[in-house]
């Protein structure tokens, strides 16, 4: 007879449900997490690794990302060079040869 009327206590308990929508939006932002980031292939930013990557070459708003250890450095090409945050300025264009040897260019 107790176990009954414990049930009946636990069936009505509404922060039961609470709870459960909880774990749920959890699991779903865990998920959308992992997603955007094998989406945007950016799993060398989870990696121990050192790497630079640039970020849209060639145009006006390219960034080059470097991560050095655990910093992550992030320089944008201007054409006013002021010192008060890591700028800088085209010198030049690289090319990779197909035997991987690369060749610089300066302007």
């Amino acid at each position: 007879m107790k176990r009954n009327l414990l049930k009946k206590e636990e069936d009505n308990d509404p922060i039961s449900a609470v709870s459960n929508l909880f774990d749920v939006a959890m699991v779903f932002a865990v998920a959308l997490m992992v997603a955007l980031v094998t989406r945007y292939n950016m799993t060398e930013m989870l990696s121990t690794e050192d790497f630079t990557m640039v970020k849209n070459p060639g145009k006006e708003n390219m960034e080059i990302i470097t991560k050095e250890g655990e910093k992550i450095n992030r320089y944008t090409p201007s054409e006013n060079q002021d010192n008060s945050g890591k700028r800088g300025k085209k010198v030049g264009i690289a090319y990779e040869l197909e035997n991987g040897e690369i060749i610089y260019v300066p302007e």
